[in-house]
């Protein structure tokens, strides 16, 4: 099903970030080993990730997988933001684990985000965060340069977790 939000799908899995959208690159080493990337890559996968950086997940399926719909909400109660996405494709190993999501209609921005863990040559275990985006709510855009700023926090926050999981499995 193709109902996202922007014209630009799979744009930050190739790299090539499109123009008119806030660009985001962030990469932060998350351990060595195959252990590291088995453990890091089930959580990013099964949105355990997501979850214990603090964003809540309504997804479909326990697992990102092409296709799936997927909700993240931020916050509590009423001031709770939610999210609607759509898993625009995956990546199930041997080296590399991840997924690529997408807006849907009724997000507060437009965009994308690709998250990846990946096994260098070397064993360093490497997470990723690839994204473009730029606001479509009215509130939201009058936040300007704060949206920025709390994805890169995001980002940080997702190295932190999936560091704190795969060294767990060390």
């Amino acid at each position: 099903m193709n109902d996202y939000s922007y014209p630009e799908q799979g744009a930050s899995r190739t790299g090539e970030l499109p123009a008119g959208y806030r660009h985001l690159r962030h990469r932060a080493l998350i351990g060595h080993g195959h252990a590291a990337l088995e453990v890091a890559g089930a959580a990013l996968l099964g949105w355990r990730m997501h979850r214990l950086a603090g964003i809540r997940i309504d997804a479909e399926a326990e697992e990102a997988a092409a296709g799936v719909a997927v909700r993240c909400a931020i916050g509590v109660g009423p001031l709770r933001a939610g999210a609607p996405n759509r898993v625009l494709a995956a990546v199930t190993g041997p080296d590399r684990y991840g997924f690529t999501y997408g807006t849907r209609p009724g997000h507060l921005g437009r965009g994308e985000e690709t998250f990846l863990v990946e096994l260098a040559p070397d064993g360093a275990v490497w997470f990723s965060v690839t994204a473009f985006s730029r606001p479509v709510a009215w509130w939201a855009r009058l936040a300007g340069p704060l949206f920025p700023l709390l994805q890169r926090a995001f980002a940080r926050r997702c190295g932190r977790v999936l560091a704190a999981i795969a060294a767990d499995a060390a």
